[in-house]
């Protein structure tokens, strides 16, 4: 079997990486995956946490949900991590 075959069959023919920021850690990852994929490669506890991209518009950050859903990313894209409970008044705040 030919490598373009092989490569199209594993659906990474069209995939490049691009370099990309998790909480401040600079990581490759291919343009086209998926939040859980995402989730896994920056070390992000979906039951503790949610990941946000960074948008370059007035408007709120975009979550990233942990599931299927395809996620296109460019170069130099931005994301952080959130705790999904915040207590602002709690013990050990300030």
């Amino acid at each position: 079997m030919a490598k373009e075959n092989i490569e199209e069959k594993a659906g990474k023919s069209d995939n490049k990486q691009v370099a990309i920021h998790i909480d401040k850690k600079q990581v490759k990852s291919p343009g086209s995956t998926t939040g859980a994929a995402l989730y896994t490669l920056g070390g992000v506890n979906p039951d503790e946490y949610d990941l946000f991209r960074e948008t370059h518009s007035h408007g709120d950050d975009e979550q990233i949900s942990n599931n299927a859903i395809p996620v296109e990313l460019k170069n130099g894209d931005h994301l952080f991590s959130i705790k999904k409970k915040l207590n602002p008044g709690g013990a050990g705040w300030l």
